[in-house]
């Protein structure tokens, strides 16, 4: 089997886990769950030199420093440091441009959480198996919940253990079609994990996106290299349509696949989602720093000095970060990143 090649996607605005989590250092650089930061355990979950080679990440100018210093001298790593946000098809091909066109690129969010890194690693290798043989596999995540905030991928024809064609990718539902889907067990999460081949990748995405795929070889070709980091062209890579990579090619492409996958994901997209990825006690709280909790459930607080105290709440979340203070009802945590201080800041 051929090693994959992670290429670890690096950006977001870091508004959504407000006000731990800001612009100029988004989560995934912290140390949300133990001592690891999202982006370090992404490398730490590729790192094995039996299926892996060295990543590339992909990053703005934005993220460089905290890129930097969190890959550290990691050997034979490389970064692309986009001129400008692009969306995720603009991020991949650029990576497959700068690849060996017969490489299995691994497409890895850096702010993801993975609970079961073994699972992870069987899923990357059976969907790196696939990729070499032509298919784009997504990850499709084991649905535990009728989640609306998730796409999801439809199963199916069988095409291998373990392995199946991609009938359909599903927007996000309302909750009464997530509930359907849950019921009805052919259908997972769209986690925004991938493999595929590069040189199958960019075919696609010339069949699909041909003004994608052209603008983003002419970025690459005249882009220019310093140490491990390599600028692609500003002017060609301004000339990009921002698309997701699943609008730009998985949703049209005949060859896509799916390996379900049940490995402890999150996409730590909300502070309900980070409390549910941590260990709660009895009653379904969690608690970081200084807090007194009586009569409580389903609570998350973290605070980062001043001590919390709370009496009779039920699914509400705390969070002091300096001068910063946030309170939201679980329901309400989805529109953190549409206040005012996170959009500032």
């Amino acid at each position: 089997m051929a090693k994959m090649v992670p290429v670890v996607l690096c950006g977001g605005s870091g508004t959504r886990l407000w006000p731990r989590s800001r612009k100029s250092f988004p989560k995934p650089f912290l140390p949300l769950i133990g001592e690891t930061t999202l982006f370090e355990a992404t490398l730490q979950r590729c790192a094995d030199a039996g299926s892996f080679l060295p990543p590339i990440v992909v990053t703005g100018e934005s993220h460089l420093a905290h890129v930097d210093d969190q890959l550290g001298d990691l050997p034979g790593a490389g970064i692309i440091v986009e001129p400008m946000a692009r969306n995720t098809a603009a991020a991949i091909a650029m990576a497959a441009c700068r690849l060996a066109p017969d490489s299995v690129m691994l497409v890895c969010p850096s702010d993801h959480h993975i609970a079961d890194v073994q699972a992870f690693e069987r899923s990357a290798r059976q969907a790196a198996a696939l990729a070499d043989d032509g298919w784009l596999v997504a990850f499709g995540i084991t649905a535990t919940a009728p989640e609306t905030g998730y796409g999801y991928i439809k199963r199916g024809e069988p095409i291998g253990p373990g392995a199946y064609q991609v009938e359909r990718f599903v927007e996000k539902p309302d909750l009464d079609r997530a509930r359907e889907f849950l019921a009805d067990g052919g259908y997972s999460w769209n986690g925004g994990l991938f493999a595929f081949r590069a040189d199958r990748f960019m075919e696609e995405l010339e069949a699909h996106r041909p003004s994608i795929a052209a603008a983003a070889r002419k970025a690459a070709e005249m882009g220019r290299e310093e140490g491990r980091r390599f600028h692609p062209d500003a002017d060609a890579f301004a000339e990009i349509e921002s698309e997701s990579v699943d609008y730009a090619v998985m949703e049209n492409t005949t060859r896509a696949a799916v390996v379900p996958a049940s490995m402890g994901w999150s996409d730590i997209g909300s502070w309900t989602s980070l409390r549910d990825a941590l260990l709660r006690d009895g009653e379904g709280n969690t608690v970081n720093g200084r807090a007194e909790l009586v009569d409580c459930s389903n609570v998350y607080v973290e605070t980062d000095g001043p001590r919390v105290s709370a009496i009779g709440l039920d699914d509400v979340v705390v969070v002091v970060d300096g001068d910063e203070v946030l309170v939201t009802t679980a329901a309400g945590a989805q529109k953190v990143g549409k206040l005012q201080g996170a959009a500032r800041q």
